[in-house]
């Protein structure tokens, strides 16, 4: 097939041809962002789940149809090692600054960009990779305490009157949520629930790994009323297919039912593996109708692709220790294992891997589906890491 007509996405945070199977979610979105916009009760969502499921894509498309309606949406993502404030306080600004051009919502605007003003020097000497540039001197008084939960809940009051007054909504979407440290997301939660009582028109869409809602519950117990947590999993068997199909038959290409059910039991129904094998079978595949003889082909490059970007990219983070522990937890298969297992993989007691059971969970590796298990939060990991780390030489 022509290369050049490939319609497959595989990337980061890439919006693939067809947005299969996410129907639902996007609606409950559009009615969360519509409720909040007029004043009226609803909880903000965190969309949970594992790597390469499309949490970022569904975030973006969500973010980028209420952007369309008329909805004040700012695009965050919780990178390690960044504080919340650094993260938060930009796209205020930029918020504040549209609404300041409103004239229904002028005077309260500028009172939230002075409020914000105060809020940021009064945070610097504490998080100090915050950097953004306000000329309005603070408001004394308005969100200048220097403590973040106080802070950031007289901030966002004074972030939804201006929204109010102008008769939007001001959308926090935050990826990468479970990298926020326990105490600054304890802060957003009071903040998003003084506002939830308020009927103030701020409301938060993020996105994070399964471990972010026992984080979440964590930081504030009430999270788990002020949220609701829909789970992004892989697709149905059906909306894979579609997945697949459609695409290609938008260009004129036909893809045989054997060939799509090699590729949706091959990929798990994974959105990011299927846009991998998706282009790696268009560009193997010789003429319409594909046929399952270029499956195995297909495979064979989108696993090496795999290997070399998605996969070696979080691998080459480890240490060599962290390597080990997880090159035990695929000698088990997928998972989720219990901690003793492993333990009993690598020859050593449950309590000296702790530590190195909790490095990974802060670095996104892992997760804790119950007491004492563990699983991989990357699909198909249990396989890359027998692939790289062969034999028996890491124990």
């Amino acid at each position: 097939m022509d290369p050049i007509r490939n319609p497959y996405a595989p990337g980061a945070g890439t919006q693939p041809p067809e947005l299969a199977g996410r129907d639902e979610i996007r609606e409950s979105a559009r009615i969360a962002l519509e409720r909040t916009r007029m004043g009226r009760s609803t909880k903000s969502l965190m969309m949970v789940g594992l790597r390469g499921v499309g949490k970022t894509v569904l975030l973006d498309v969500i973010r980028e149809n209420a952007e369309s309606g008329g909805i004040c949406a700012l695009r965050m993502e919780a990178p390690e090692n960044r504080s919340l404030p650094s993260i938060l306080a930009p796209q205020l600004r930029v918020a504040l600054l549209k609404l300041s051009n409103s004239q229904a919502a002028r005077r309260l605007a500028q009172r939230a960009l002075r409020g914000l003003a105060g809020f940021v020097a009064a945070l610097k000497v504490k998080f100090q990779d915050i950097e953004v540039g306000l000329d309005l001197k603070p408001e004394p008084g308005l969100a200048d305490n220097g403590d973040l939960e106080a802070d950031l809940q007289d901030l966002f009051e004074a972030v939804g009157a201006a929204a109010k007054a102008d008769g939007t909504c001001v959308a926090l979407f935050v990826d990468e949520l479970q990298y926020v440290e326990e105490d600054q997301l304890a802060a957003l939660i009071t903040a998003l629930h003084r506002i939830s009582q308020r009927r103030l028109p701020v409301v938060m869409l993020g996105a994070g790994l399964p471990q972010v809602r026992a984080h979440m519950g964590k930081a504030k117990s009430y999270a788990e009323r002020l949220f609701e947590f829909p789970e992004i999993g892989p697709l149905s068997r059906e909306d894979a297919k579609v997945a697949i199909a459609k695409p290609a038959k938008d260009e004129g290409v036909d893809i045989e039912p054997d060939a799509l059910d090699a590729v949706v039991a091959r990929t798990e129904g994974y959105p990011y593996f299927l846009q991998e094998w998706g282009k790696h079978l268009w560009n193997v595949a010789e003429r319409s109708p594909i046929t399952v003889s270029s499956v195995e082909v297909a495979s064979e490059q989108a696993i090496a692709d795999l290997d070399e970007s998605f996969f070696l990219m979080r691998f080459d983070r480890l240490t060599p220790t962290q390597k080990r522990y997880l090159r035990a937890m695929a000698q088990l298969g997928p998972g989720p294992h219990r901690s003793g297992d492993i333990a009993d993989e690598l020859g050593r007691k449950v309590t000296s891997l702790a530590p190195i059971r909790s490095q990974l969970l802060n670095k996104g590796m892992i997760w804790s589906p119950g007491h004492g298990d563990t699983a991989f939060t990357v699909p198909m990991f249990d396989e890359f890491m027998r692939r790289i780390m062969r034999g028996d030489q890491w124990r």
